[in-house]
């Protein structure tokens, strides 16, 4: 016998996991731009085939600093907003009329490395593990991944890509990502 033998449902898990996220999988993939967050900027988030599927508008707001994801036709979907007088990096995920849709935290304990937490508004809560600084890692429940970020799928230098899983909420795991990069990187 070689190697560890895995536990049925693990092995399982894993089969799954490579039918939606592998190559050739059921996952949604958009591209995303490295150093995105530029206050006052604007970006689009691709799709694979590198259509615009979503505008990521930076506006500056007098109170704190908003970015605003719209569809094509410029409809607001949701907004990312700096949670003000927090001890440590927090950002809100709101919807279109204020409705709370998530909250994205750093996680106090990270030894080795990167972890966030993502607070669903009505759902159960999210993981974020992994190097966020090289844009590779997950995002799940406890287990099971429901997206992940990687550089690995776009040969464009400033680029990487962000796999979701089908019957997530894609605007909601985009911004999610977006928080982190700006926690990340800003």
């Amino acid at each position: 016998m070689r190697g560890r033998q895995q536990p049925q449902g693990r092995r399982e898990q894993r089969q799954e996991e490579r039918e939606v996220f592998g190559r050739g999988g059921t996952a949604t993939r958009y591209r995303m731009r490295q150093k995105l967050v530029a206050f006052g900027d604007d970006f689009w988030i691709e799709d694979v085939n590198g259509r615009r599927a979503f505008k990521v508008d930076g506006k500056m707001l007098r109170v704190r600093d908003t970015l605003f994801f719209e569809d094509t036709q410029g409809r607001e979907l949701c907004k990312i907003q700096e949670k003000l007088l927090r001890v440590k990096d927090t950002k809100i995920v709101e919807g279109p009329n204020g409705e709370h849709m998530a909250t994205v935290k750093k996680a106090l304990i990270s030894p080795l490395r990167d972890r966030w937490v993502v607070k669903i508004g009505d759902g159960p809560d999210l993981q974020v593990q992994g190097n966020v600084l090289h844009h590779q890692y997950t995002i799940g429940e406890g287990r099971s991944k429901v997206a992940e970020v990687s550089k690995k799928w776009f040969r464009i230098a400033d680029s990487y890509g962000v796999q979701i899983e089908p019957g997530q909420n894609d605007i909601l795991i985009l911004a999610v990502t977006v928080a982190v990069d700006m926690m990340a990187h800003g």
